[in-house]
């Protein structure tokens, strides 16, 4: 296993990384992977007895940055440095000077030892929203604005996300524009609960709005993912019942990604920011 090659997957072993997931007690959400391997490149370590011992997700956006994501680790497998092999094996065939990834408490300790940095951390909030009603700032989203939601989304995280924007219209259940371009957000099911992102807005009165505009189209429970800087974000989960879940750190490998005039509201997910 200490030998064992790292290898690209394709979605002929998406039942394998669907198993893996369940192994560490994560959802086998199918909607998800199937969006990785459109956007990312996933690669693995094959197990000895079948299925994965390891998997990693490197998404590049251009040349500047690629974001590290679901990086699991069989249980039987683990302990034996697999975590650290299909990351170095992302990092070295990025080609791009940053990376940028989310960690939890037991993750940390490998992605410092290997030059990350904490600069921000990520609040998951879940519940079924109340009290929301639609602010009016946004419309659907089609076709003719994918081009200023694509800059408006560079200009939010530093780094041009293309391949994501262009999987949003098919991803997406609800997908809002604010003209101007003042933002865009949109909702996905995620086994069980929907979710709410990515949204990006120019500024916070317009993320709040498209939160709301969100919000009240969905039954059920959502989540939102949403980093420190957006404390009106955290404030309107509180205000509409969301309980906060957990936190995770946001790590940087490498130079920093400039901030721009629009920030990211709210994630998409965690392993693609």
């Amino acid at each position: 296993m200490s030998t064992a090659d790292v290898r690209r997957l394709t979605l002929d072993d998406l039942g394998a990384c669907l198993d893996l997931t369940a192994d560490r007690d994560w959802a086998r959400d199918e909607r998800k992977w199937r969006l990785l391997f459109r956007v990312g490149h996933v690669v693995g370590v094959d197990a000895p007895g079948g299925g994965l011992a390891a998997v990693a997700v490197g998404s590049r956006y251009g040349e500047r940055a690629t974001a590290v994501g679901m990086v699991l680790v069989a249980r039987a497998h683990e302990r034996r440095g697999l975590g650290r092999r299909v990351v170095e094996h992302v990092l070295a065939g990025s080609g791009t000077p940053t990376a940028w990834l989310t960690a939890t408490e037991m993750g940390r300790p490998l992605y410092e030892s290997m030059g990350f940095r904490t600069v921000d951390h990520l609040s998951t909030y879940t519940g079924v929203p109340t009290g929301v009603a639609k602010s009016g700032v946004s419309r659907a989203c089609t076709g003719a604005d994918l081009d200023d939601v694509a800059a408006l989304d560079r200009a939010a995280f530093g780094a041009p996300r293309s391949a994501l924007v262009a999987a949003l219209p098919g991803f997406c259940d609800d997908l809002r524009v604010v003209d101007g371009p003042g933002g865009y957000g949109g909702t996905w099911p995620s086994t069980g609960v929907t979710v709410l992102g990515p949204v990006v807005a120019a500024t916070p009165e317009i993320g709040v709005g498209l939160l709301s505009d969100l919000a009240a189209g969905t039954t059920g429970v959502v989540r939102l993912d949403v980093g420190d800087h957006r404390p009106e974000v955290h404030a309107w989960a509180r205000a509409h019942g969301l309980e906060l879940r957990l936190t995770s750190d946001v790590m940087l490998l490498g130079p920093d990604l400039p901030p721009g005039p629009a920030r990211t509201t709210t994630a998409a997910m965690q392993a693609l920011g």
